[in-house]
């Protein structure tokens, strides 16, 4: 990521439901070939799976699970070059919908249920220093005449198995979701939330440009993403989407005082 595509992440900001937060940024990312797969879930299934005290956020009264294979590049923090070999990985994550349990801050963001990612030094910094359930995989992505053909099978020890195994690809051109649409709910997301063993709840931003959404078509063979975190998915075909690229910074995790 190039120090102008940084400015132009950081002064693109009219899209934003919130400000930018006023400290330093720490992690810088591209995303790549990116699919959405997501699927309704009725919100008592989720209540029991996402941890308070965060809330289930729901788009008409449903929730969503989303099953996301990507792979990323220039994976680095603040003032520290790309490495070849530590900065670019496959990663494949499960995700739901959340809010905060401040009353009076309850920005809307995501809930990840697990982060498979090709990298262990990766999978280590996230878990130690973003507290997410990030877990080492076996990974392989390509792309062959505008398909892309991906794979993952979890090796983390002690991790409980999960797979996929699909190939997608985009089947038009590149819009921007229309505020107050299901695809802009789903997408355009600006923080992260995560709890520890306590229960408390925290947050870390994350500012892009909207997201460059084109639709989508997938053939998915194999798929216990969810089911490894204890959900299953409901037997009717995804919502879909792809994203060519999208450069990403982030914050660190902040406490989410639930009372004031």
């Amino acid at each position: 990521m190039s120090d102008m595509i940084l400015k132009s992440i950081l002064t693109a900001t009219a899209h934003r439901p919130w400000p930018l937060p006023g400290r330093p940024w720490v992690m810088r990312q591209t995303w790549h070939d990116l699919l959405f797969a997501h699927w309704p879930i009725p919100i008592e299934t989720l209540r029991a799976w996402a941890p308070l005290p965060l809330e289930i956020d729901t788009f008409d009264g449903v929730g969503w699970v989303g099953v996301v294979p990507f792979r990323m590049s220039h994976v680095r923090p603040r003032y520290v070059p790309a490495l070849p070999w530590l900065s670019a990985f496959p990663e494949l994550n499960v995700r739901t919908y959340v809010r905060g349990p401040n009353p009076d801050d309850p920005k809307p963001g995501v809930y990840f249920f697990s982060l498979d990612a090709a990298n262990l030094p990766a999978v280590a910094a996230a878990r130690a220093g973003f507290r997410l359930p990030y877990y080492r995989a076996a990974m392989h992505l390509q792309e062959t005449n505008g398909t892309i053909y991906y794979t993952s099978t979890r090796t983390h020890a002690g991790a409980p198995p999960a797979q996929f195994v699909a190939r997608y690809g985009p089947t038009g051109g590149v819009y921007h979701s229309r505020d107050g649409s299901l695809e802009a709910w789903l997408t355009e997301r600006y923080c992260l939330y995560t709890v520890d063993a306590q229960r408390r709840a925290y947050r870390a931003e994350i500012q892009h440009v909207r997201w460059p959404l084109q639709p989508a078509c997938a053939v998915i063979e194999t798929n216990t993403m969810a089911a490894a975190a204890g959900i299953d998915l409901p037997a009717v075909a995804p919502l879909l989407h792809f994203a060519r690229r999208l450069d990403v910074v982030n914050w660190y995790l902040q406490p989410v005082d639930p009372y004031r």
